[in-house]
């Protein structure tokens, strides 16, 4: 009577976990910034790991820690694995909350665009549900609960046009650490037209603190036009110098393929084509 080998025992999920993310990201600190756990944690798991295979999984070097050549080799299929695993979790939580979504973004997308669209978006589907995570930059992995994503993408259209309070007449220059640059690129497309503003003023970390500066007559924002468009059409803000079209504008991006998504996804490209006419 034949008889099944006895199946060998699971290595920790957490340690898999914490082997994965050190290696694809190249190190313990940015894996427990990831996981939400402390370097200290990562670095005790790793060498619990070490120490039940008996395997070196990385070399200490005075630089911080690089994977071995058996690290290297089992890497892709940890992440390939992982990655799966996410996608099997979403697929459980899409069957039991079909019109539960959530929306990846840059902050000042999230506060002056798609915030304001929120109530228009739900209401065109009964019982959707959208959650809006602002980040800086697109998810790398599958390992978080993204549905869409919306960044700014070469390909797209918007305009830079300089915008203050009603009644400016002078003060600063403001911009944000993202698009310092864009007072730049505006004058070199229009070189002939003086730059708006009394000299370089504060540089804001987020896009809406210059935005309200600029509404409340605290100097002059170079402004991207998807992004003030609304308090334009609200008197907010008025233009204090002439248009120039960018090569770049917002993007759409579906990460999990739920009808729901689908579907937010064709209104949210509608709507942003729709802006594209720059009025």
């Amino acid at each position: 009577m034949a008889l099944r080998p006895a199946r060998a025992p699971d290595l920790p999920m957490t340690a898999l976990r914490a082997l994965e993310a050190a290696g694809r990201l190249g190190g313990f600190a940015p894996a427990a910034a990831e996981l939400g756990v402390t370097p200290a944690a990562i670095t005790a798991h790793i060498k619990g790991l070490e120490a039940r295979l008996g395997l070196t999984l990385f070399s200490r070097e005075v630089r911080g820690v690089v994977l071995t050549e058996a690290g290297v080799r089992v890497l892709p299929k940890l992440t390939a694995a992982f990655d799966a695993l996410e996608v099997a979790q979403t697929a459980l939580r899409q069957e039991a909350s079909p019109l539960s979504l959530t929306i990846g973004t840059l902050p000042s997308i999230a506060q002056l665009w798609l915030r304001p669209r929120l109530a228009a978006l739900e209401a065109t589907m009964p019982g959707l549900a959208v959650s809006i995570t602002a980040m800086e930059a697109p998810p790398d992995t599958r390992r978080d609960a993204t549905d869409l994503t919306l960044f700014i993408g070469s390909g797209g259209r918007d305009w830079l046009v300089p915008v203050a309070g009603p009644g400016w007449t002078d003060g600063p220059r403001l911009s944000d650490a993202t698009w310092v640059g864009d007072w730049t690129t505006w004058h070199r497309a229009l070189p002939g037209e003086a730059l708006p503003g009394r000299g370089a003023g504060p540089v804001h970390s987020l896009y809406a603190l210059a935005v309200e500066d600029a509404q409340s007559g605290r100097g002059v924002l170079m402004g991207r036009l998807s992004l003030v468009g609304s308090a334009l059409a609200n008197g907010k803000l008025v233009e204090v110098g002439g248009r120039v079209p960018m090569a770049e504008g917002m993007q759409v991006t579906v990460r999990r393929g739920s009808t729901a998504a689908r579907r937010v996804a064709r209104l949210l490209t509608t709507w942003i084509a729709d802006a594209d006419s720059g009025s």
